[in-house]
């Protein structure tokens, strides 16, 4: 990656702005079952921090200290259910199964073997019934669907526009 994230992160407070307005969305109709969230790429925790204010557990993976610290005060400051990890994504395996993974806007920022590799390690740790919530550039997308077509398990698609890409586990 060649931007230099933790850099941003030390130098501006809250620089990636609001949550992206179609987790907003998704997360505020999913209703009121708490779900372990798993955020790859959180940098400052834009989406976690909506998130676990909806009473989600959520779990922020971020090559940037800088990101996973002020992630992490914000959470503190809150009471959130917040968990913060410095980790490179392309190295990086869960540990548990998540209710929903959420990529925003991280995939892309990855070669694409490296990228199609993070996909394919974390998808086996979707809950049945669970999600996958990508945001990307959308000459990314149909790679994405193809690795959701080679998995095992039925994967129902939700939404598939602009960018997007939610899928569902219906079928262990």
């Amino acid at each position: 990656m060649a931007y230099d994230y933790d850099k941003l992160y030390r130098d501006t407070p809250d620089a990636l702005g609001a949550p992206s307005p179609a987790f907003t969305a998704f997360f505020e109709e999913l209703g009121t079952q708490a779900q372990d969230v798993l955020d790859a790429g959180c940098g400052q925790g834009r989406d976690a921090l909506f998130i676990a204010r909806l009473g989600h557990r959520v779990t922020g993976i971020d090559i940037s200290p800088h990101g996973i610290r002020d992630m992490l005060a914000a959470a503190q400051r809150e009471n959130l259910d917040v968990t913060g990890i410095a980790a490179d994504l392309t190295t990086w395996a869960p540990d548990k199964d998540y209710g929903v993974l959420l990529f925003d806007r991280t995939l892309h920022m990855l070669a694409a073997p490296q990228r199609r590799e993070l996909l394919t390690r974390c998808l086996p740790h979707v809950r049945p019934g669970g999600w996958v919530l990508i945001s990307d550039e959308r000459r990314n997308l149909e790679d994405f669907r193809q690795i959701f077509a080679e998995q095992p398990g039925s994967w129902r698609t939700a939404k598939d526009s602009r960018g997007l890409l939610f899928m569902q586990l219906t079928r262990p």
